[in-house]
């Protein structure tokens, strides 16, 4: 599936383009935003299990939901090929079990997550198109959490999933829709990081697992360059 809409999103980022051979303009020194639908499609595998008081089953396995959020992306250009970019969005998901409890049971509800990330993208120049890469530090912070339906009956009463340090590696496409900034974008990240969830029966923690999540990010949507 996420093969599918990839390919389908370059697809469409190519079909979009019209007879613009012409070389583009100038763009070190300017800034260009982009406003984007964004498809977020997490792992969430269990890698390792610390703690498991009620003890829970070696084979249990975890899934995080996938989801579509609003994303905004300002970016600045250093010189006409290489730029600096953020992004600004917030995304929602559930964890549910996959194996060893009964496939999904419910562990986290409506955890929102922060991805903030900054990458140095590299501009091809194949004269009005310009697909890029590009790589950069991120950091995910969760700013809220619930316990899930199925570990109420256990007694818990708190999740906590860990703030994390990792990486992101980018490609994509812009593509000029006119001479005066406005244009289509097509952006694709796949990060690589983790997170430790804890489940609290009161001031006890009950369980720890360590989760590997490297999220796939899947952008469309347009961009204005001033």
């Amino acid at each position: 599936m996420k093969k599918v809409l990839m390919l389908g999103a370059a697809a469409l980022a190519f079909a979009a383009v019209p007879a613009m051979a012409q070389d583009a303009p100038e763009r070190a020194g300017h800034v260009q935003v982009k406003v984007l639908g964004t498809y977020v499609a997490p792992d969430g595998k269990i890698t390792d299990i610390n703690v498991n008081v009620p003890n829970l089953p070696a084979t249990t396995q975890t899934k995080a939901n996938d989801n579509v959020t609003p994303t905004i992306a300002i970016e600045y250009f250093v010189t006409d090929n290489v730029s600096i970019e953020t992004i600004a969005g917030i995304t929602q998901h559930d964890v549910d079990a996959t194996a060893g409890l009964p496939a999904g049971a419910e562990l986290v509800s409506n955890a929102k997550l922060i991805p903030a990330t900054v990458t140095a993208k590299y501009h091809f120049d194949l004269g009005g198109i310009k697909p890029y890469v590009g790589a950069g530090p991120a950091y995910f912070l969760w700013v809220g959490d619930k316990r899930g339906a199925a570990t109420v009956p256990l007694g818990v009463t708190k999740t906590d999933l860990s703030d994390e340090f990792g990486v992101a590696l980018q490609a994509g496409v812009d593509v000029p829709l006119n001479d005066k900034g406005l244009g289509f974008s097509v952006d694709v990240k796949r990060y690589f990081i983790d997170t430790t969830a804890r489940w609290y029966v009161g001031n006890t923690l009950a369980i720890e697992t360590e989760h590997k999540l490297d999220p796939w990010l899947i952008s469309a949507g347009l961009s204005y360059r001033f």
